[in-house]
């Protein structure tokens, strides 16, 4: 007897056989209807700000769990934990100097946990650490992430080096996963707890950039203003949208195995 396949594995599988245009239509299509969603059932959006800050606690506390497990940080991207400790320091130090609230408790948190990954990555379990695979030159985001932070900046009140400090912050984490990316484009294969730590952070990163989309939507374009005048508030919008889509392909393919039942996610070449 032939086995009834369910509405949402007969809906996977259609979309599965469609062209890469057709699938990127249809991701764009669902990620404006998870907003749409979103804006309905989140009556306070800056919720959304704290939830994808909690989603980000979430993936360090299993990277954690499997750097403690494991005993092996192999397929982890030393150089993605140092960009993230430093967009996270830069961005607590604005928050202490500029607007104290319950961010900065978060970024505290989860500056601490980044850190630890960092010294056990380094010290303690340098053996399994993957050295030659974590070959993206930090330069490539840096240099570009400082010169845009100078060039453009909120135009609040605030000292000039705060502001750039601000804008410095914001560029960086839009970009810190990238080595990570180029690890696992490296390896082809990646082991389930980094699979859910990178897909913790593609949440995340969406959670974030809905949050400023609807707050734009909420205030008409008011917020946009109220950030400063400008190229700034536009920087920030597409900062945000920048590393949701940079995330979105990996997404993919990790809910793809997801439904497939595989333990172990494969990248096609070129994914990343």
């Amino acid at each position: 007897m032939k086995a009834v396949k369910s509405p949402i594995h007969t809906v996977w599988s259609w979309v599965r056989r469609q062209p890469p245009k057709v699938k990127a239509f249809l991701a764009v299509v669902t990620g404006m209807a998870a907003l749409v969603l979103l804006r309905f059932i989140v009556h306070d959006h800056d919720n959304l700000f704290v939830a994808a800050e909690a989603v980000h606690s979430i993936g360090i506390c299993v990277l954690i769990y499997k750097l403690m497990k494991e005993k092996t940080c192999a397929g982890l991207s030393l150089k993605s934990q140092e960009l993230t400790a430093i967009f996270l320091a830069v961005r607590l130090y604005c928050s202490f100097v500029m607007e104290y609230d319950i961010h900065t408790i978060l970024d505290l948190a989860t500056l601490g946990t980044t850190l630890w990954v960092i010294f056990m990555i380094r010290f303690k379990l340098r053996a399994s650490y993957m050295e030659d695979k974590d070959n993206f030159a930090l330069y490539y985001v840096l240099v570009p992430c400082v010169v845009l932070a100078v060039l453009i900046y909120p135009s609040t009140s605030h000292n000039i080096l705060n502001r750039i400090s601000w804008a410095l912050c914001v560029y960086l984490e839009a970009v810190s996963v990238l080595p990570q990316l180029r690890v696992m484009q490296n390896t082809k294969i990646v082991e389930p707890f980094t699979a859910h730590y990178v897909f913790a952070l593609g949440v995340a990163r969406f959670l974030s950039c809905a949050h400023w989309v609807l707050q734009v939507v909420d205030t008409r374009g008011r917020l946009l203003v109220a950030l400063g005048y400008g190229l700034w508030p536009s920087m920030v919008l597409i900062s945000e949208i920048v590393q949701t889509f940079i995330l979105a392909d990996f997404c993919y393919y990790y809910v793809k195995s997801v439904f497939g039942g595989q333990l172990v996610l494969r990248l096609p070449s070129g994914v990343v």
